[in-house]
């Protein structure tokens, strides 16, 4: 039987919003009626109405001096109104318990907080024996597999920095700091990190939640339980591991970079 297509509804008015506030949100300088026009290949007049309806509101404004458009603290505003944390517990809850039955693996969710990682969500595996991460835990990031791949994905200069304050990294010779460096970039490349554990016997495999571009990042792992079902195929595990930590970015409302900029057509 043939699988119905599911049915797409299109609002113009709320798409011709969102396109002038995704062009002023990455324009360099503020925008006139005529350049968003042909920035976004529409007329000028399709835009007037909404244009006067988003400074109404105060998500945009006019500059002083050019007389062109740019976007107030509004979004800003609305954006913080929860933690980023409260917003990834949400985001990840129903992911992370679809991703645990799947595997029949606990997974966990981590962020950096300041110089250490701290897991902030696990969900259990449905088996009787498991591993368990208590949420709260706290470890030097270096030391940790999703430690890693968070550092491997902070922008360069933040990352240089991390390392400098780093305790693992201020013990370590010049020649084990250069094979950290070259580990990094090429965890930066795969987008993944799957390692052996530095705490127990096994295999840890972490994957990126959120868009590091923007500063929102975090880290999904599952940590396959020595002598279970799975050990020996943790590398085929990654894709299911990665395709959940991308739902979680979804269920933030982000985009990747190269979706980013596919969806805006460079």
């Amino acid at each position: 039987m043939k699988k119905k297509a599911s049915p797409t509804y299109f609002v113009p008015a709320l798409e011709k919003g969102l396109d002038i506030l995704e062009a002023l949100a990455v324009a360099p300088v503020p925008q006139s009626l005529a350049d968003l026009a042909r920035g976004l290949n529409r007329t000028s007049s399709e835009l007037f109405r909404m244009i006067d309806s988003l400074e109404k509101r105060s998500y945009i404004a006019r500059d002083p001096i050019s007389g062109g458009y740019h976007l107030t603290l509004r979004l800003y505003e609305l954006a913080h109104t929860h933690s980023p944390v409260d917003q990834l517990l949400r985001a990840s809850a129903i992911p992370m318990r679809e991703l645990s039955d799947s595997l029949h693996e606990s997974c966990h969710l981590c962020v950096l907080n300041g110089l250490q990682l701290t897991v902030v969500a696990q969900a259990e595996s449905p088996d009787p024996v498991r591993l368990s991460i208590e949420v709260g835990y706290r470890a030097q990031p270096l030391n940790t597999t999703s430690g890693r791949l968070l550092i491997a994905f902070l922008e360069p200069e933040e990352q240089q920095r991390f390392l400098a304050a780093d305790a693992v990294y201020s013990k370590m010779t010049a020649v084990e700091r250069d094979t950290l460096r070259a580990e990094l970039a090429k965890i930066h490349k795969a987008g993944f990190h799957l390692a052996e554990s530095r705490r127990r016997t096994g295999v840890d495999v972490s994957c990126v939640v959120g868009n590091p571009e923007i500063g929102v990042l975090a880290v999904l792992g599952v940590p396959i339980l020595a002598g279970g079902a799975n050990e020996g195929k943790e590398r085929k595990l990654v894709p299911a591991i990665r395709k959940h930590a991308a739902d979680i970015t979804a269920a933030l409302g982000l985009l990747r970079g190269r979706q980013a900029a596919n969806r805006n057509g460079n």
